[in-house]
């Protein structure tokens, strides 16, 4: 009887040690399917951190790095952007009362001219296009000033010379004699520039020096008249990274550091949108700036609308309305300038302009942009519809005198 139980204690037993062992060879081979599971652990000798930061470096640092797009952007350009201060010196206006002769018997004549004057201080920014000193910025920044103070961001400051203004671009060029070892914002393009780019723009609003702010490019061609400001010639770039008074002249980048457009236009009831010139567009002007010291801005002298079926059937169904109107896509003239281009031609107030040249025109922004384009006394074949009538007419462009 004891033999058979021995019997099946061995078996037992070999059964276990045979589980063991089949064990061990799965735990064997596992190690040699994951090696990296079986290399020991790196040896960090004294001082030496470099292993186990590269351990610990996230998929998204080992991408990117450890410096942000946005730092390498800025590094490449900050120094070429400037400070710029103004200032200009204006007299209060002579009360009437003191122009009265009764009066001035008892007080003379050089009373009225003793009247205080008042120091205007302004702030924007620019930034540096050419190693000789010439300096982008807005029109509206150094407009009228008496004086133009350019600071570098290393600290050393210059006086400027306003070398030309465009108030229809509102754009300016200003020239600081330093040497030619000054540092050159690079010029990118604004033509390939799409919505959903990043932009940051750099500058010193509200006088707080060398600020960078981040955002994407919101729209494109976003017109000066859409902005609310009528009296400029331009498709700006919309952004929605923070600009703010002071922050006008300076550049907005994309990623890689380049200059794509001048900012320069915040709207007070809005948050968070700011509007830019487009680059391609700034780098002519200033070229012409450089050169001439102004720009020659063709036009007809029209007040528009731009004009749809719909708007048009509102305005008819009206009975106060003074007019009728074609209900048909064009621009409707509003105003014609006396002795202006379009005067000349015979264009009337109540015309509904169709084409130029031949080329369909179906928006206001639109015909501005064919006059623009045009040259200085260039005949535009303009084919209008008064009433139920359309006539051809031709006018010849004149250069626009004040952009007021």
């Amino acid at each position: 009887m004891r033999f058979p139980k021995l019997s099946r204690s061995l078996r037992q037993l070999t059964t276990h040690v045979l589980a063991i062992a089949l064990g061990v060879v799965l735990a064997v081979s596992t190690l040699q399917v994951l090696p990296s599971q079986a290399e020991p652990a790196p040896t960090i000798t004294p001082g030496d951190t470099s292993n186990l930061i590269a351990q610990r470096q996230s998929p998204a640092t080992a991408a990117i790095g450890t410096t942000s797009f946005v730092t390498a952007a800025v590094n490449r350009v900050g120094s070429a952007v400037v400070r710029i201060d103004t200032e200009r010196t204006i007299t209060r206006r002579v009360d009437p009362f003191m122009e009265d002769p009764f009066f001035r018997r008892f007080f003379g004549d050089g009373f009225s001219q003793q009247m205080p004057s008042e120091q205007l201080r302004g702030l924007g920014s620019g930034f540096i296009i050419d190693k000789s000193g010439l300096v982008l910025t807005n029109a509206h920044v150094v407009d009228k000033a008496d004086k133009v103070t350019v600071r570098l961001k290393d600290g050393r400051t210059f006086e400027g010379k306003v070398q030309g203004i465009d108030e229809v671009t509102d754009l300016a060029v200003v020239k600081i004699n330093a040497g030619n070892d000054l540092p050159v914002a690079p010029l990118g393009s604004s033509t390939n520039v799409q919505v959903g780019d990043w932009a940051i723009a750099v500058g010193n609003p509200l006088g707080f020096d060398n600020t960078v702010t981040l955002g994407i490019v919101s729209t494109l061609k976003r017109s000066s008249a859409q902005v609310g400001i009528s009296d400029k010639r331009l498709d700006f770039i919309q952004t929605d990274a923070a600009i703010n008074p002071g922050n006008s002249g300076g550049p907005l980048l994309n990623g890689l550091g380049e200059v794509i457009g001048i900012n320069t236009a915040i709207r007070p009831d809005a948050m968070g949108i700011g509007f830019a010139i487009p680059i391609d567009k700034a780098k002519a002007i200033a070229a012409q700036l450089q050169r001439d010291g102004k720009v020659a801005h063709p036009y007809l002298g029209v007040q528009m609308l731009t004009l749809t079926p719909d708007l048009a059937k509102q305005n008819n169904t009206d009975p106060n309305s003074p007019i009728q109107i074609p209900e048909i896509n064009g621009v409707f003239v509003m105003r014609v300038v006396p002795n202006s281009p379009a005067a000349s031609a015979g264009i009337r107030r109540g015309d509904v302009i169709l084409q130029v040249d031949g080329k369909a025109i179906t928006s206001a922004e639109q015909l501005q942009n064919v006059v623009e384009d045009s040259r200085l006394g260039q005949v535009l074949q303009v084919k209008v519809q008064r009433g139920n009538q359309t006539q051809q007419l031709s006018v010849r462009t004149a250069e626009l005198q004040n952009a007021s």
